[in-house]
């Protein structure tokens, strides 16, 4: 995920990142130049439509479409964030869950290498988690002495959480821990599953392909047309207006396309492994 400080604003307007869109649409946008240059030549010497009253109406039209267009780019980036965001909401309470359980188990357990067992067993748990969400392969794990067999054919993290609460059980089972306290974690223990689910359910279930493909087609059409229209009005200057509103209309989708997954490579992707490692560092400082 990229750090920036957001009160920089010089920054912003002339630094661009190997993520910002300017630099992934170039080929596009030198494209779209050479085609409303073409068309501007071709009315302003040759065909001469701004003679024709009908032709004219053009800009009326994109103006209209433009801004049915405008709404449906908003609707598309804010579903792109609450899905982000959402997936922020699940780590974020991954967090705070991990301290809770360590929390509790650290009042609850006097036997040293019952703690160390947990304190290297719940930070796991996010670490194979990222992994899992990013489609990366976990076949062992060691630490210290633990080891894990992670069966890559199976769940990865449904593995680290049964082997999790197997180990709590037998702690039940020996008298270590009562019955209600066993119930008091049971929650924590519990949440880690419902926060793997939330996340696979945004990871696995995409935008529609049709709306997606529909906007991008709406997108190319709409700036296709666009020389048609305004080059009575700006002669050839419609180049720039052409490739300055291609590339806000682009750019817009382009966001909502990188950040509807959050969980991944991207350099606005979520830091999992960074959250990760903070839960490591925040687990090992209680247990």
């Amino acid at each position: 995920m990229v750090q920036y400080n957001p009160k920089d604003w010089i920054t912003f307007i002339f630094r661009f990142h190997k993520s910002d869109t300017f630099r992934q649409l170039i080929p596009m946008m030198a494209l779209i130049g050479l085609y409303s240059g073409g068309i501007a030549y071709l009315e302003l010497e040759y065909w001469k439509l701004s003679e024709k009253s009908y032709v004219k109406n053009l800009t009326l039209m994109h103006t209209t479409v433009g801004f049915v267009l405008s709404l449906l780019l908003a609707y598309r980036t804010n579903t792109a964030y609450d899905r982000w965001w959402e997936g922020r909401k699940q780590w974020g309470a991954l967090v705070n869950n991990s301290r809770n359980l360590a929390i509790k188990l650290s009042a609850f357990l006097s036997n040293e290498n019952d703690k160390y067992f947990f304190k290297k067993i719940i930070p796991t748990y996010s670490s194979v988690l990222s992994k899992h969400l990013m489609n990366e392969e976990i076949n062992q794990m060691l630490f210290d002495g633990i080891e894990l067999e992670m069966d890559h054919h199976k769940h990865r993290p449904n593995q680290i959480a049964k082997v999790l609460f197997q180990k709590v059980n037998e702690l039940y089972k020996s008298g270590t821990i009562t019955g209600e306290q066993f119930y008091i974690i049971n929650s924590e223990l519990q949440s880690f599953t419902d926060i793997c689910g939330a996340c696979e359910r945004i990871k696995n279930t995409p935008i529609p392909y049709s709306y997606s493909s529909f906007i991008k087609k709406f997108i190319f059409f709409f700036v296709m047309t666009l020389p048609f229209g305004f080059v009575f009005s700006l002669g050839y200057y419609v180049i720039p207006v052409v490739i300055f509103i291609f590339y806000v209309l682009a750019s817009l989708e382009l966001i909502a396309e990188e950040i509807e997954d959050p969980f991944g490579n991207d350099d606005n992707d979520l830091p999992t492994q960074k959250i990760a490692s903070n839960i490591k560092k925040h687990v090992e400082e209680i247990l």
